[in-house]
């Protein structure tokens, strides 16, 4: 089990590192005054973990394997808090204070909201 384990955490390590990648190349550096692709992968792995884990918790006889695939592999992959901690530092140190605010406030903020809304949302679509 321990192998199939690392294999799907690389499949869906992957696949989120890819979209978040093409999410940095289409709009990060496009006019935008923040890093927005940065900010969209946080924001959509933030909604994707938050409806899986409503739907695990409803669903515990689902396979590990999914759990992790989703959780750790897509998610783990697709959300960075390295890159978006860089990005903040680089607004500070060019004096963009405003700047560096308000990406922590979306992002943070912004993941949490996002994370209790899919799970909200998950819940009461699995109750009707």
């Amino acid at each position: 089990m321990y192998i199939s384990m690392l294999l799907v955490v690389f499949v869906g390590g992957g696949l989120g590192s890819v979209a978040r990648w093409m999410l940095s190349l289409k709009f990060n550096g496009n006019g935008y005054s923040l890093p927005v692709g940065t900010l969209l992968a946080n924001l959509i792995g933030a909604f994707i973990i938050g409806a899986a884990l409503a739907y695990f918790l409803r669903h515990p006889q689902l396979d590990q394997h999914w759990k992790i695939l989703i959780t750790t592999g897509l998610c783990g992959g697709l959300t960075t808090f390295s890159t978006f901690s860089m990005e903040t530092v680089m607004f500070l140190q060019s004096g963009n204070l405003a700047a560096a605010g308000l990406n922590v406030l979306l992002n943070l903020a912004g993941s949490l909201l996002l994370t209790a809304v899919a799970f909200t949302l998950v819940t009461w679509l699995i109750a009707h």
